[in-house]
């Protein structure tokens, strides 16, 4: 007996569910759809990266300095 012998000749008719009729290809697709999970991430991690942003001018400073 291989790994699927015993599935493999099963009429599908005879066990789908009657309490659960069968997608259409559309309602299918979307469970797979790109989503946000995390809902306001981006703009997080934008308004971070502008709070550690250094002035242009303090940069310069720094490196005549240096």
């Amino acid at each position: 007996m291989n790994n699927y012998d015993d599935i493999i000749e099963i009429d599908y008719e005879k066990i789908k569910s009657k309490r659960h009729p069968q997608m259409s290809r559309l309602q299918r697709a979307a469970q797979f759809a790109p989503f946000a999970a995390l809902t306001g991430h981006e703009e997080a991690i934008e308004e971070t990266g502008n709070a550690h942003t250094v002035d242009e001018t303090v940069r310069e400073t720094f490196y005549e300095e240096s």
